[in-house]
């Protein structure tokens, strides 16, 4: 359970706004709250938003560069949750978001089809594996290349060599991995666990392993400012913290 002083803090956010996107779910009664989310959230936040009371909730998933990036463009959600802290840190710099709050952390593995015969980063070398990662720009890929780059050079530039796409988000690398169009991809623990079982998990030595830390923020010139403080709060401490924790995200780091 998220710490009572990560709640005080949460107070802090401010501001809202609103966007599209191509993943959106929407639950609950009272005014309509966007909340645009990083798409490795999906099935945490549609487990708990139906709980939450002062609005309804209509959450928009994609890339957390995307969603910034919409943002930007003046879409105003109410509010913004990433799967880093660089963006909303960005966004708040920007005058576009309150100041970020983190609320979750994750683990970045290996995932592999079921029975895969890959159960190390060394078989990524093969010329005949095919590996799938996030493109650079969206938190999932940022964090891969910056493991990979702790690699000796030859083995990081072997990996690379065997990529096949680069994905905008979470749910396309597990897309690529389902349809059998990639034999490996970088993606975070829960997004294996939310595959039901299709999926396997490689770790990553603790050497290599990122700091992978969630930001949430209220938009600047949101419609329900106030709803949206609220909806924040309970990401720390409450009915979506408790879905996260269940969907496998650790605690922010006190």
């Amino acid at each position: 359970m998220r710490c009572v002083v990560l709640v005080l803090a949460a107070v802090a956010l401010a501001s809202p706004g609103c966007g599209d996107d191509e993943g959106e779910a929407s639950s609950g009664d009272g005014p309509p709250l966007v909340v645009s989310a990083a798409s490795s959230m999906t099935e945490a936040l549609e487990a708990c938003s139906p709980a939450f009371e002062d609005a309804a909730v209509r959450l928009q998933f994609a890339g957390s560069d995307e969603l910034a990036a919409q943002i930007r463009q003046g879409a105003k959600p109410d509010v913004y949750a990433a799967a880093n802290t660089d963006l909303p840190e960005e966004l708040h710099r920007e005058g576009l978001l309150s100041r970020p709050v983190e609320f979750a952390t994750n683990e970045l593995v290996l995932a592999v089809p079921k029975d895969s015969e890959i159960d190390a980063l060394d078989d990524l070398t093969r010329a005949d594996v095919k590996v799938v990662m996030g493109s650079e720009s969206v938190p999932i890929g940022a964090y891969t290349r910056k493991t990979l780059a702790k690699l000796p050079r030859d083995e990081e530039e072997a990996i690379l060599a065997n990529v096949r796409s680069n994905e905008p988000d979470v749910k396309g690398i597990v897309g690529k991995l389902s349809q059998g169009a990639a034999d490996a991809g970088f993606v975070y623990v829960t997004d294996v666990k939310a595959a039901d079982r299709a999926l396997e998990a490689v770790e990553l030595p603790v050497d290599l392993q990122p700091t992978v830390t969630y930001g949430v923020g209220v938009v600047d010139g949101a419609e329900h400012p106030g709803e949206a403080r609220m909806f924040a709060r309970q990401l720390v401490d409450g009915p979506c913290a408790d879905a996260l924790e269940e969907a496998g995200f650790g605690p922010a780091q006190k």
